[in-house]
């Protein structure tokens, strides 16, 4: 019998919900990761994956296995509600810590707002398991900490679709000196479950992006850089943009039920503006709205009563609205955490759905790279360095806009899968102003110490040539792969056509950048 046909057979034995494969799998997974003696173990699903389900089943499998009890942690009241109603809809008897809506405490299994047990100082007697929805916030979030370390001996298990923050696997002698979370159970990959069904494929189109140049970073909560809020609303909030969504949407997506992350709230009531102009049905929402209103407004979205939904990130987590066919990303971000959160929003399938399409208006995904790229699924221990290496060792696609439709495309696709488009292959560069661009995906070619040498020695022989000052190779170089060419050999090699072309390219796009500096400062 198979690993999973076991698994699936310890379940119904256990008399718990249904699982799929992969899921069933991960469950074995995650319970011998415990049993051989680790405390707090991560899982990772995608979104959309059953991350819930899965802790369903296992706190239905803990119930049958132990007189304690299991706590499901969670940092949004939203989020504390979905749990608890999927909790109650497989039989079990729920109680809620959270705020003015606290009940039901004497039931063996509570969901908790980690806001109301940090203001309540609360103490949880016989916990026989911890849950943590969301858990890539536990590295952040002193809260969190507290909690664990507290609880240090108890079981625990984290579930998150984007377990990269900086300092999830960090000793803390508060801890033992172990780690805050000792192991990482891989469930599945997004791309796995797009080739079976699970997830729906997706669609990208690149159109005009915000101009980040100069702009400034800072650190996230899950000690991601990303752009300084300042500087994001002031690149993205212009009329010319907001023009620019609104014009490619009603080209390519009109009629979809629709959700948009803009950068600032007036930002997002900006946008809704414009699509009403356009006669199209839309609204916005915002964590300044009262609970009432927030819940009529998801309820009328859901329902289908208006077609576009605009926030800022209030639905990055915990929004399940499986039609929805589209999302428009105005808000620029280096994230990778916070552009897959918003991007799973629109991959669940549902009747009639056969795609998702991104309209990314932020340039994100030239910047990150697909959201289907693997991703560096090891638990990162703080270390700055070594953050910054496994960010590299994410195998980021190339991906291109296509210079007439805007079809997000493989950067080695010559002609256009979606309008059969064929660019002169004069140089790297395509430009067709005003048109949105597809993005396909292609893997980058490994940078090898063998390609790397190559690149130097073909720089090298181009400034000989050319004439240039000393520092010019190692500062192209630097521009390619991101280091110096520290330990290289000083020898020339002929430049070959790629190198060439990518040249051309730099020369170009500086300058382009300065003739954009001489209009705006003329």
């Amino acid at each position: 019998m198979s690993t999973q046909a076991q698994a699936s057979a310890a379940l119904a034995g256990a008399e718990v919900i249904s699982l799929r494969d992969y899921q069933a799998g991960l469950v074995t997974e995650v319970r011998a990761s415990l049993k051989a003696g680790r405390r707090r173990v991560l899982a990772y699903l995608p979104t959309g994956g059953g991350k819930t389900r899965v802790a369903t089943a296992i706190t239905q499998m803990t119930l049958s296995k132990s007189k304690g009890r299991v706590v499901v942690l969670a940092n949004r009241k939203q989020l504390v509600h979905q749990f608890a109603a999927a909790l109650r809809a497989a039989g079990l008897d729920v109680g809620i810590l959270q705020g003015e809506n606290t009940h039901g405490l004497h039931h063996r299994v509570v969901v908790a707002s980690i806001d109301t047990i940090h203001a309540r100082n609360c103490i949880f007697g016989d916990v026989a398991l911890f849950i943590i929805d969301e858990a890539h916030a536990c590295a952040g979030s002193e809260k969190y900490r507290t909690l664990l370390f507290r609880y240090n001996r108890a079981p625990c298990i984290g579930l998150s679709a984007t377990p990269f923050a900086r300092g999830l696997g960090k000793l803390y002698p508060e801890l033992a000196d172990r780690p805050l979370f000792e192991d990482l159970i891989v469930g599945a990959t997004v791309q796995s479950l797009v080739d079976a069904g699970h997830l729906t494929d997706l669609e990208i189109y690149a159109p005009s992006s915000p101009d980040m140049t100069g702009a400034k970073t800072s650190r996230t909560a899950d000690g991601e850089q990303d752009f300084r809020q300042a500087d994001i609303d002031e690149a993205a909030d212009k009329p010319e943009l907001i023009g620019d969504i609104v014009a490619h949407w009603l080209k390519l997506a009109k009629g979809s039920k629709t959700i948009c992350f803009a950068s600032s709230i007036a930002h997002s009531q900006h946008i809704v503006e414009q699509f009403r102009a356009a006669g199209v049905t839309a609204e916005h929402l915002d964590c300044y709205m009262d609970d009432e209103t927030r819940a009529d407004i998801l309820r009328r979205f859901e329902r289908g009563d208006f077609t576009l939904l605009s926030n800022v990130s209030l639905l990055s987590e915990g929004f399940d609205v499986p039609d929805t066919s589209c999302m428009v990303l105005a808000r620029p971000t280096k994230s990778l955490t916070r552009f897959l959160q918003m991007i799973g929003r629109i991959l669940r399938p549902a009747p009639g759905k056969t795609r998702a399409l991104l309209l990314d208006h932020s340039g994100s995904v030239e910047r990150i790279g697909h959201p289907f790229d693997d991703l560096p699924l090891e638990l990162c221990d703080g270390n700055a360095n070594k953050a910054g290496s496994r960010k590299d060792e994410r195998k980021k696609s190339e991906p291109k806009p296509c210079p007439k439709c805007k079809f997000v495309r493989d950067a080695g696709v010559h002609e256009c899968p979606k309008c059969g488009f064929k660019p002169q292959r004069q140089s790297d560069v395509e430009v067709a102003d005003g048109e949105l661009v597809k993005i396909d995906r292609k893997a980058k070619k490994p940078a090898t110490p063998d390609r790397k040498q190559h690149v130097y020695s073909q720089l090298l022989q181009v400034c000989r040539a050319k004439g240039y000052r000393p520092g010019w190779a190692a500062n192209q170089y630097r521009a390619m792969f991101g280091v110096w060419p520290r330990g290289l050999n000083e020898v020339t090699a002929t430049p070959t056509q790629e190198l060439l072309s990518w040249l051309k390219s730099q020369q170009i796009r500086f300058a382009k950048g300065s003739q954009k500096g001489e209009v705006q400062h003329g």
